[in-house]
């Protein structure tokens, strides 16, 4: 895919069942791609793949945990059965972890190895069998979602900000390692959204100074269409990209 076309692109979307992983699947349709779509629910899949195939585009739901090593192999496969070669990664799946959120002295180290196991281990392990075939191919993109956690210290987010660091820091070794071959891995930071995640995490926030995930999957699809033109390993922040404070 080069410029900004889309149309045709096979596109794997971890996290694909609601918030911004919906809104990004809905989006990147609209713009002519071909999806697969992961989550660990059946039903929410479901109706993701309908609403995508009632405006005309292809979509496949694929059940499986990204944080369940056993569940990779599969997902990288049954995608490659249903779109062939895929152009684009998304990594978008992510956990909290227990919410209220706890601080890290107060944090069970099973907490975080969950938190860790979906939210860099699972990318780690799919990135290593899709990324693998775009560099025989020399071309694909890999996007991992990020978060200001990843850059910044908060009370309570210690698991879930210490993963995100990790994945911005994976995004930049791969790319560092696989950009020579024409593959190119972003990390973009989607904001604050109005998502179930966000209502988890901060149940007080007013929903009315949060972003739609509609808007931010509008930004996100473009850096993607474009990804031939970004700073290998760059990391993105959406807010500022749409100038919202």
């Amino acid at each position: 895919m080069e410029g900004r076309s889309l149309k045709d692109g096979s596109v794997l979307i971890t996290g694909g069942s609601r918030g911004l992983g919906r809104a990004l699947a809905l989006e990147l349709a609209r713009r002519g791609a071909r999806l697969a779509l992961v989550a660990r629910h059946a039903n929410a899949l479901d109706d993701v793949v309908a609403e995508i195939g009632a405006i005309g585009a292809e979509a496949h739901a694929i059940v499986g945990d990204v944080g369940d090593k056993h569940d990779i192999h599969p997902i990288a496969h049954e995608a490659a059965a249903l779109l062939g070669p895929i152009d684009v990664l998304i990594n978008g799946a992510s956990t909290l972890g227990p919410t209220p959120m706890p601080l890290l002295l107060d944090t069970e180290c099973e907490d975080l190895e969950r938190v860790m196991e979906v939210n860099l281990l699972g990318p780690f392990r799919l990135t290593k069998l899709i990324a693998g075939n775009m560099a025989l191919r020399g071309r694909g993109v890999v996007v991992n979602v990020s978060s200001d956690a990843a850059v910044e210290a908060y009370p309570g987010w210690g698991s879930y900000g210490v993963s995100k660091a990790a994945l911005d820091h994976l995004t930049r070794t791969f790319a560092a390692e696989l950009g020579d071959v024409g593959v190119r891995f972003l990390s973009i930071d989607p904001g604050e959204m109005d998502t179930r995640m966000h209502r988890d995490a901060l149940p007080d926030a007013d929903p009315s100074t949060l972003a739609q995930p509609e808007q931010v999957a509008a930004v996100m699809a473009s850096l993607v269409a474009d990804a031939s033109t970004a700073p290998g390993g760059s990391r993105h922040t959406v807010p500022a990209l749409r100038g919202a404070p």
